[in-house]
């Protein structure tokens, strides 16, 4: 008796360290990254950087957070999109001004892409742009500005507001846009009504534009994001995500 319970304890023991095996394949690969300070108009910025591991050089992708700021969720992205081959860098625009003026994020996000190009495991001929809600508008005013940007994925964005600083809508610049993007919206969203996410649409078809366009049914404002701050964990996320994944794996790495 006393050898069949020995015999049952080591079994449920080697379960245990099996299961636990198993949980660590489940984030194997996941990155932690680091804050690096960016230097813009005279001011020191601290951004998320992740990184896919040793050798490159990579593509990389500039992620700007919404009005909520840099929450865990959005690192928690970055470092899943490191896992999938990005170099992703997210800085912390709200640092200095909850509702910076357009010309001061311009400037960040060229010095952040300036920083990207000092690194050796970036690829900096394939740079991507994503963002959510303000980050949303960003993509889709700066994509056409900034001719280092190869793709945009803008999430839930303004395409007819001049933001809370009263700046220029990114309508207002398709007529600049060189290169692709993807857009990616949910039908109940009260801050930016997907209508006029239809009209962005039929703007940049008539001025032959290339764009992919994703709506999801009944998915509200910033649904990416929980109000915990924490990547929401759905089918409707997940696919979305991965809407985001493949689009820059095209664009920028060409499979």
């Amino acid at each position: 008796m006393r050898n069949a319970i020995l015999l049952v304890v080591i079994v449920s023991l080697l379960f245990l360290a099996g299961f636990a095996g198993a949980s660590d394949v489940g984030t194997a690969g996941m990155q932690n990254g680091t804050t690096v300070n960016i230097q813009s108009g005279g001011q020191s910025y601290p951004a998320y950087i992740t990184t896919p591991g040793d050798g490159g050089p990579y593509p990389a992708v500039v992620l700007i957070h919404s009005f909520n700021g840099l929450e865990p969720g959005y690192q928690v992205m970055a470092d899943r999109l490191a896992t999938e081959g990005f170099v992703v860098i997210a800085p912390e625009w709200q640092t200095f001004a909850q509702t910076p003026e357009d010309a001061v994020m311009e400037g960040l996000i060229r010095d952040t892409v300036a920083y990207l190009e000092t690194r050796p495991e970036v690829n900096s001929s394939s740079i991507g742009l994503t963002g959510f809600c303000a980050g949303g508008r960003y993509t889709m005013l700066f994509l056409p500005l900034i001719e280092e940007f190869s793709a945009g994925v803008a999430w839930y964005g303004f395409p007819y507001s001049g933001g809370q600083a009263n700046g220029t809508p990114p309508a207002e610049f398709i007529e600049n846009i060189t290169d692709p993007m993807l857009i990616i919206h949910g039908t109940a969203d009260e801050a930016s009504p997907v209508g006029d996410i239809y009209r962005y649409a039929t703007d940049l078809d008539a001025a032959g534009k290339y764009f992919e366009l994703k709506v999801y049914q009944g998915e509200p404002h910033g649904f990416m994001i929980g109000g915990d701050g924490q990547l929401v964990e759905t089918p409707v996320a997940e696919s979305a995500y991965l809407e985001m994944v493949g689009f820059f794996k095209q664009r920028l790495s060409g499979t």
